[in-house]
């Protein structure tokens, strides 16, 4: 009957013995979880001296003696000689160390569980009777997958006194664009403080006593204003609550990241941000634009279109080579093209509006500088939007001979 123990090694000694490819893996274990390690071998394949010299361990160049085991914690060996390790395992042993021994077909008092992280979280897989690293290998990566999609429960159960803040970038909607990280801390969450765009459907997921909180944000209508916002995220915090700030896209472009995380750390509130698939980029790309092509495109300018119409947004504008991305940009439309038009940009320059991006939704229209404002509103366009204004929006670039769904081409 084997029992599973979660031991830190940290500050501790471990005694490695044999310098093949089993210790090469074991040994960046080791070290990756702040062991001392003792490494004694008379030579060392090349994977384990690079890590000697780099994270500097101690190698003694001879074979192992019993003296060798002196004030360690655990020992590890990897000699190949069934018949060495065995000796070792058994010194270990009467000296009461645990003792990895990892000949084929032998283990020692001790075995190294196949590990999966998630968080704080920490899994072992070990077999109970003979030894199949295989077998383990393939639980802990099933058990590693269903952690990634969010699917196991890993919300504490206990309180604690110290709550902390994920800024979530949910990417531009559907919930498998959201990066593995976000996927786990939700899974993770107490409180979830949510924007009306990105991947709200995961919402609907969630353990039935997590809070959710709708602070999302429309064209003129901010319910919740960014200093609440704020005081929100300090105040379940530091009740010990785990808080998911989720945005749609990135929380760094134009979501107030910065300002959320300045409110955390002012507060002294743990906080970090898990960055997202930003509209600058999938939006354009889910209508078939890459915002740079060789040939068409070298450099980006992003902008926010509720107030921008600067004079580097206007040479943006009319430099052939730059993509200039507008978000928030459908009230903000008229003026910017008037303001493109009054600065000479051509005016057959092309331009792109892609509502409601990744969503079934999802529609294109394709236009010039001149005829943007004519063309957006008997389209009805609305937000969310994105607007590409550059030779990368036009239409046929990369799909000449078709359209896709929901296209209006002018």
């Amino acid at each position: 009957m084997t029992t599973m123990l979660g031991v830190s090694l940290t500050g501790r000694t471990v005694v490695m013995v044999g310098g093949g490819d089993v210790t090469a893996r074991r040994l960046e274990r080791f070290l990756s979880e702040g062991a001392l390690v003792r490494l004694i071998a008379p030579e060392l394949s090349g994977a384990v001296a690079a890590l000697v010299d780099a994270q500097r361990v101690e190698w003694i160049p001879r074979r192992a003696r019993r003296s060798d085991l002196a004030g360690a914690w655990l020992v590890h060996t990897a000699t190949g000689d069934p018949r060495v390790d065995t000796d070792i395992a058994a010194a270990c042993e009467r000296r009461r160390i645990l003792c990895v021994n990892a000949s084929d077909g032998a283990h020692g008092s001790a075995r190294l569980a196949a590990e999966t992280h998630a968080g704080d979280v920490v899994v072992g897989v070990v077999s109970d009777a003979g030894v199949d690293p295989r077998r383990a290998g393939r639980l802990r990566d099933a058990v590693a997958a269903l952690i990634r999609d969010g699917s196991l429960p890993l919300r504490r159960q206990r309180p604690t006194r110290s709550g902390r803040v994920d800024l979530v970038g949910g990417g531009p909607g559907p919930s498998d664009l959201i990066t593995v990280r976000g996927r786990r801390l939700l899974a993770e969450a107490d409180v979830v403080i949510a924007d009306r765009l990105g991947p709200t459907d995961v919402l609907s997921e969630l353990d039935p006593d997590v809070e959710v909180i709708d602070v999302g944000k429309r064209p003129g209508h901010h319910p919740v204003p960014q200093d609440e916002i704020n005081a929100l995220l300090v105040a379940h915090a530091q009740a010990g609550r785990r808080v998911v700030r989720l945005k749609g896209g990135d929380p760094f472009v134009y979501g107030r990241g910065g300002e959320e995380v300045a409110a955390c750390l002012a507060a002294g509130v743990p906080v970090e941000v898990v960055p997202g698939l930003t509209s600058v980029v999938s939006v354009p790309q889910a209508a078939g634009i890459p915002i740079t092509h060789r040939g068409s495109a070298a450099s980006v300018h992003v902008v926010n279109g509720q107030a921008d119409t600067s004079e580097s947004t206007l040479a943006a504008l009319a430099d052939d080579t730059v993509t200039t991305v507008v978000l928030m940009g459908v009230a903000g439309l008229p003026r910017l093209m008037a303001a493109a038009a009054a600065a000479g940009v051509p005016a057959d320059r092309p331009v792109a509006i892609i509502e409601r991006g990744h969503t079934p939704d999802q529609r294109t229209t394709w236009t010039t500088i001149a005829a943007a404002v004519d063309d957006a509103t008997a389209a009805g366009v609305r937000n969310p939007a994105v607007i590409v204004i550059g030779e990368v929006a036009r239409a046929g670039l990369l799909l000449p001979d078709r359209e896709m769904a929901g296209d209006r081409r002018h």
